[in-house]
């Protein structure tokens, strides 16, 4: 397992030693108020994931009352569909669920027809897709070669004609390419290429370089 992503914990339901473990591996552990305050910051995450699974209790009961779980705080429904949305653009995604719905909680049936929006909005995610995972020809897109100074590194960015999305490239050692190659191109967004034309070093980036050497 190359990289685990987790969206959404509420802090004093998670253990402190797990995120501890998450922390030590490099992988990411994002908290619902972190995700909340911006969710423009989850579509980097979700478009790197080539699996993507849903629970139905990450979303609060007042909005979806029939899961296995249900809690009173967690994101809303519109928050919701908009990370399906997100998931159904990533060229990268080749697996989706959703997951802990009750139908014998579910007495008014509110919760699966928000499943059902959610769903709707994956697919209107998948009918827009572009096709612009920077693999081959990088013709359709602007390479940006930002130096830090400090560290001795000069970072490279993607930015795609088509979509404006952004990307970085995080060396490997090499001869690593078989092992490395589908996750040395990372999905960023343009603040972290603005972070880094600071001289700052994208948390992101300095995560990933981590796990390829």
């Amino acid at each position: 397992l190359f990289n685990y992503s987790n969206i959404g914990h509420q802090r004093y339901l998670v253990e402190s030693d797990l995120l501890e473990l998450m922390g030590n591996m490099y992988f990411d552990a994002h908290r619902l108020g972190d995700i909340q305050s911006g969710m423009q910051w989850s579509e980097p995450i979700i478009r790197n994931a080539d699996i993507l699974s849903i629970d139905m209790s990450a979303i609060r009961m007042g909005e979806a009352p029939g899961t296995t779980h249900p809690g009173p705080n967690g994101f809303y429904g519109d928050q919701a569909a908009q990370l399906c949305r997100y998931a159904g653009m990533s060229d990268k995604l080749t697996s989706f669920g959703l997951y802990e719905l009750d139908p014998l909680m579910d007495l008014g049936g509110h919760t699966s027809h928000l499943a059902s929006q959610m769903i709707w909005c994956f697919l209107e995610g998948v009918s827009q897709r572009k096709g612009d995972y920077p693999v081959g020809d990088y013709s359709d897109y602007f390479k940006y070669m930002v130096p830090i100074t400090h560290d001795g590194q000069e970072l490279v960015f993607y930015k795609s004609n088509l979509t404006n999305r952004w990307w970085m490239d995080v060396p490997y050692p090499a001869g690593m390419a078989t092992k490395y190659e589908r996750h040395h191109l990372v999905p960023c967004a343009y603040e972290e290429f603005q972070q880094a034309s600071t001289e700052e070093m994208p948390d992101r980036w300095w995560k990933t370089y981590q796990k390829l050497v």
